[in-house]
């Protein structure tokens, strides 16, 4: 059987544990007026692109796409690979 004053004695710590994790609750966790930092502001993106230097890109400059073959490839087998 529950006495009267096991009662009171519930609610007094059910009490007392709130009103503790109220105040610590505040402590830890970051209220409105704590909730500021600096940011680096970030210039925008633009779609106008720059020219790129002609000396650099021109008409002389080589392709480094372009495909290069270095003499003629007479045979289809270039390694005289063997049937198996």
């Amino acid at each position: 059987m529950i006495k009267q004053s096991d009662i009171a004695v519930i609610i007094l710590v059910a009490s007392l544990s709130l009103v503790a994790s109220y105040f610590i609750g505040n402590a830890v966790i970051n209220t409105e007026s704590n909730r500021s930092t600096e940011v680096e502001v970030v210039t925008p993106i633009s779609s106008e692109f720059p020219q790129p230097s002609t000396d650099i890109f021109n008409d002389d400059a080589i392709n480094p796409t372009e495909i290069i073959r270095i003499g003629e490839d007479p045979s289809e087998r270039p390694f005289n690979q063997q049937d198996d």
